[in-house]
């Protein structure tokens, strides 16, 4: 997990996990990979900055989650599932990421 980036686990536990759901059509299944995706990420910014930092992190990651549900009504679920892993992950790459 080391050489992985963080932003790039978050962002693909957000996608991942909104493109189980919708094409097993299985939402459980669905948070299950959003999960997974979602601990490995918060481990590496534990590890990589902190508990302070993962913690505020882990909280975007949730809010991200929960904050594309309203969002795709607005903009299409594709369009908001995306623009809340950009927001993560650039928000891990600045926090974690970026100070290798």
């Amino acid at each position: 997990m080391a050489g992985i980036p963080t932003a790039a686990v978050a962002a693909t536990g957000l996608v991942g996990g909104y493109a189980t759901a919708r094409w097993t059509k299985k939402r459980p299944l669905g948070g299950v990979a959003l999960a997974v995706a979602g601990a490995v990420a918060a481990t590496g910014w534990r590890q990589k900055a902190g508990n302070a930092t993962a913690a505020a992190l882990s909280g975007a990651y949730v809010a991200a989650f929960a904050g594309s549900h309203p969002l795709a009504k607005k903009i299409g679920a594709w369009p908001s599932v995306f623009a809340v892993a950009g927001g993560v992950a650039l928000a891990s790459w600045v926090a974690v990421d970026r100070r290798k």
